[in-house]
């Protein structure tokens, strides 16, 4: 019996990690057969759409496999009929992150895309845009997944859930870089490796490392073993710390448990070289510059720079499973249920889960040390705060939200923050402003 013949459209198709999802599409094709690749962007994308389009087409025509790869600014062509939809988007673009990194920092804040008052912003210009097109779904491809890569992913992840019909999982690639370093660090096969994470995203602790059915992870903590991404500054863990925490914080936890040596660096790379968005921006030129090259056929090296390694092998690994009935074990944004009491049952956690066709069951978690639940619970209020407050407009759940993040010093910060930048992001958040006159 042949395969069914997939419809994949990936919104956000202009991104510079699009090529990185076709290599995954093209590596997997006799398993997956994509017959149509939809990437779509919208007119202010329309250029890099045009050039990331070009650089799929020569992939696909390189590796021989028979995968239509067409260009839209036209969402609903794009969507109407599709197996998967991916998300992979930025609302308001380079210059909306810069200021999401540039307004904390000034006020003595961390200012980070994914986290704090700068991930609260990202979230509030996304969910409504999120939910538009789960609308168009809903109506145009009512059976199909949603994967979204767009962050704050475990926000948006959890908007969807709550506020649309449209099946989706989040995925991030913290957990895979982890699961690779296991691997090397021990010199075995993936299959060979199951870390366990337990949290939500961008905010997990790994609670045991097993290795061919051994858990090392206090041989890792011992030993002061750890993992990180370009994206963050790497300091070492305090080694008494990590000890008497028993478990290996994610990297994004330096923000939480390392807030002055982060923040003071911060300024020093504020006032040297700008923030990460001056950074992601200069690499996404090179990159781009790389991908006009009409003798290009594959993607380049450099896109590791970008600091979204292995995303795409995630994204394509999770796809695969679910259009196979793999039941793996992928580590994945899902609703919560009854995994980890003390949160509440819709909410969006990251954890280990099997993958159906059915979609990712959640595993049980082994082990959730006490001293992490403050610190997780206090975040995920955050969170579900910032979803209502990006659908309402209310300027006082956002005020809530902002207080209540851990990385927000004091109520008079918080009210500085929210005003500055709500008329920095005027363009992009209308329901904040919807009382105003016109």
């Amino acid at each position: 019996m042949s395969k069914k013949q997939l419809k994949v459209a990936v919104i956000g198709g202009g991104s510079s990690y699009t090529p990185e999802i076709v290599e995954g599409f093209i590596k997997k094709y006799d398993e997956m057969p994509i017959r149509e690749l939809w990437l779509v962007d919208i007119e202010e994308g329309r250029h890099k759409l045009a050039i990331v389009g070009e650089l799929a087409k020569r992939m696909v025509e390189k590796a021989g496999v028979p995968i239509e790869v067409k260009l839209t600014l036209n969402r609903r062509e794009a969507i109407a009929g599709a197996d998967f939809v991916t998300t992979q988007m930025r609302v308001g673009l380079l210059e909306a992150r810069r200021r999401d990194e540039h307004i904390p920092i000034s006020h003595g804040v961390i200012g980070q895309e994914t986290t704090g008052p700068g991930g609260m912003f990202k979230a509030l210009r996304t969910v409504p845009v999120i939910l538009d097109i789960c609308k168009d779904i809903e109506e145009l491809a009512p059976d199909a997944w949603m994967l979204n890569f767009t962050n704050p992913a475990g926000i948006v992840t959890e908007a969807v859930q709550k506020h649309s019909k449209v099946k989706t999982v989040g995925l991030c690639n913290s957990p895979i870089n982890f699961q690779k370093f296991l691997a090397k660090e021990y010199g075995v096969s993936e299959s060979d490796v199951l870390p366990e994470f337990v949290g939500i995203n961008h905010l997990h602790w790994i609670t045991a490392a097993f290795v061919n059915g051994e858990d090392k992870l206090q041989e890792m903590i011992g030993g002061g073993k750890d993992y990180s991404a370009t994206n963050v500054t790497k300091f070492d863990w305090d080694a008494d710390f990590l000890r008497s925490l028993g478990a290996l914080p994610t990297y994004y936890l330096r923000y939480f448990y390392m807030t002055d040596a982060m923040l003071a660096d911060m300024k020093e790379s504020f006032a040297k070289n700008g923030t990460r968005a001056e950074v992601v921006s200069r690499v996404e030129t090179e990159l781009f510059e790389l991908y006009k090259d009409v003798n290009l056929n594959e993607k380049p090296k450099q896109l590791e720079q970008r600091g979204g390694a292995y995303y795409s092998e995630a994204a394509v690994n999770l796809m695969h499973a679910l259009y196979t009935d793999k039941r793996d074990i992928q580590t994945l944004n899902v609703r919560n249920g009854n995994i980890i009491g003390f949160l509440p049952e819709d909410a969006s956690i990251e954890v280990n889960c099997v993958v159906t066709a059915q979609g990712p069951i959640p595993l049980p978690l082994q082990r959730v040390p006490e001293q992490i639940k403050g610190l997780m619970h206090a975040v995920k209020t955050y969170e579900s705060l910032t979803i209502e407050a990006a659908i309402s407009g209310d300027r006082g759940l956002a005020l809530q939200a902002l207080v209540h993040h851990p990385l927000v010093p004091s109520v008079s910060v918080a009210k500085l923050l929210l005003e500055e930048m709500l008329e920095a992001n005027k363009d992009y958040l209308p329901n904040f402003f919807k009382n105003e006159t016109m």
